[in-house]
């Protein structure tokens, strides 16, 4: 298992979010594909890629369907295809991969994108068996939903299971949001790296020792929130349990944009500011305001820090202002916030959490279950 392999990311296709090129099929048609592991699914839109049955893509009798917390959904048939990661000399391929084509998708399912890489666990990629052949016989989602479970591998478990990588991802991003006025794909800040199969390798993208999140249940990469910290005040406390269903309180989450905070801890984290400040901070995030970078003096901000719970004591990660205040977002010389009201007893630490840091999601740590991974970004 020595391959270790680099994916070029960019966060212009998907309006903030990164996304990466997947090839697919004996033809290796290149895919752009949504970087998310907040799901496991691999799902392609079904109007950009037609599996070609006659070359070795593989029909079967499953479907899945899957639905986001933007309300987004798509509903598919289940085949097997070739699935290569990588370029140059570096790369990996899957004979049999797992793959759904969306023949049903939500208006804002896919935008500019191919399609939707889920990189979380087993647990969330459902697929259900079919009476028929699902590439000709088209179910709606309910009727997906009424077949019987079927069991579904992950696109990278089934790397890992194949020998060909580590059960490993890494990513190394700088922004939330496109960062514009500064060259669009071509500026550095709108741009990454996600490291399949390896992480600790990459010395030129981190500095420093890493920090271990424990993963306490093997679904999302499900973290335990202690406390939250802003600036020198008191750290805030964390409540223990998360929300119905939820077997912690916290998740890490690539593909979400934002530091998505339950009401009760955003209400506690804003009260620890300077009044103009949590006036100007509160605004932004309840009426999803741009603020001219100007009027910010971002320099006077205080940091967030995020305590988690760590295989070897207290994990202690910084969110600075730069991060949760993104500039020249949708115009030049404005910010947005990038802090959102969550779901009661949920926190998600999305990409301005993960912007500061080099994170590997490592999902052979700890006997299976994982740990999240940090250092210093360079």
């Amino acid at each position: 298992m020595s391959n270790i392999i680099r994916i070029p990311i960019t966060n212009i296709f998907a309006d903030g979010d990164y996304t990466g090129v997947i090839q697919v099929g004996q033809a290796k048609k290149p895919m752009n594909v949504l970087l998310d592991t907040g799901s496991s699914a691999l799902a392609l839109d079904g109007k950009k890629y037609q599996p070609d049955f006659a070359s070795g893509d593989q029909s079967t009798h499953l479907a899945q369907t899957d639905s986001y917390d933007d309300g987004s959904s798509w509903t598919g048939a289940v085949i097997k295809s070739a699935l290569t990661v990588g370029v140059g000399d570096t790369t990996a391929t899957l004979a049999d991969g797992n793959v759904a084509i969306a023949y049903k998708a939500s208006a804002d399912m896919f935008g500019n994108t191919d399609g939707i890489l889920g990189l979380a666990y087993a647990s969330l990629d459902d697929a259900f068996q079919m009476p028929q052949d699902t590439s000709k016989d088209h179910y709606s989602s309910a009727q997906v939903r009424s077949g019987k479970d079927a069991t579904l591998v992950p696109y990278l478990t089934q790397l890992a299971s194949a020998g060909v990588v580590s059960d490993k991802i890494s990513f190394y991003t700088r922004r939330s949001t496109v960062h514009v006025g500064a060259g669009g794909a071509h500026d550095p800040l709108n741009q990454g790296w996600m490291v399949v199969g390896g992480g600790e390798e990459s010395t030129d993208l981190y500095t420093g020792n890493f920090q271990s999140a424990k993963v306490l249940s093997d679904d999302w990469y499900s973290t335990n929130l202690k406390a939250v910290i802003v600036g020198d005040a008191q750290p805030i406390a964390a409540r223990l349990h998360g929300p119905r269903g939820m077997s912690t309180n916290s998740i890490v989450d690539s593909g979400t944009q934002s530091l998505e905070i339950s009401p009760q801890m955003l209400a506690a984290i804003l009260s620890k500011f300077p009044a103009a400040q949590k006036t100007l901070l509160s605004k932004a995030i309840h009426n999803n305001d741009l603020v001219p970078t100007a009027h910010l003096q971002l320099d006077t901000w205080p940091t967030i820090t995020f305590v988690l719970q760590g295989e070897a004591g207290d994990v202690r990660l910084d969110v600075p202002p730069s991060n949760y205040w993104q500039v020249n977002t949708e115009k030049v010389g404005m910010s947005a916030a990038l802090i959102t009201v969550g779901d009661p007893g949920l926190t998600i630490l999305g990409l301005p959490l993960m912007n500061g840091y080099f994170t590997i999601f490592d999902g052979e740590a700890d006997g299976g279950k994982g740990v999240v991974k940090f250092a210093k970004a360079k």
